[in-house]
């Protein structure tokens, strides 16, 4: 398993925050391969913007079938550039703004090789290794200065819980790229 990287945050965040109420997803499709999710589609309301303020990070899984602080889980996230799109992807959730729950972004696309090229368009990535949230066991990483707000009722599906010391080395990293320390 890979270590988590440090990285340096090269833009500082907005520092305001958009509470909003979660949206109602509408009825989900089951994939007929799980390994590779299809897409669900947006709620109906609306995504009300990626947070921007001061996130309390914590971990607190619970195999409780409800997505936790700590757990990686599959749900739809919108693209940065365009809210009204986006796709289903892993996400380490790692904590709440009122109903909504606030997460990080898993990739498999080793970001060491465009570092940077990812540098200069602000964006951070740290490596967490593998889990069961990738059914190839690909090493993955969590992008670190984007925190974005899932509805619980969008979440598909759970992928695994981050090991404790991992995901600790990843809250403290998140907290200093976003100025949260």
């Amino acid at each position: 398993m890979r270590s988590p990287s440090k990285r340096t945050p090269t833009s500082p965040r907005p520092s305001s925050s958009r509470p909003s109420e979660p949206r109602r997803s509408e009825p989900r499709r089951s994939s007929s391969r799980p390994s590779a999710p299809a897409p669900s589609a947006p709620t109906s309301d609306g995504y009300p913007g990626d947070f921007t303020g001061r996130a309390t990070i914590e971990y607190r899984p619970d195999p409780d079938g409800q997505a936790d602080p700590g757990e990686v889980v599959w749900g739809w996230v919108p693209f940065e550039e365009d809210h009204a799109q986006g796709k289903d992807r892993p996400v380490l959730v790692i904590g709440r703004d009122g109903n909504w729950l606030l997460g990080l972004m898993l990739t498999s696309k080793d970001h060491d090789r465009d570092a940077a090229q990812e540098a200069r368009a602000g964006r951070q990535w740290a490596d967490v290794g593998t889990g069961p949230w990738d059914p190839k066991r690909r090493p993955s990483e969590v992008r670190l200065d984007r925190v974005v707000r899932l509805d619980p009722a969008a979440v598909r599906r759970e992928g695994g819980t981050m090991p404790k010391g991992t995901f600790d080395d990843v809250a403290e990293q998140v907290r200093a790229v976003n100025g949260w320390a």
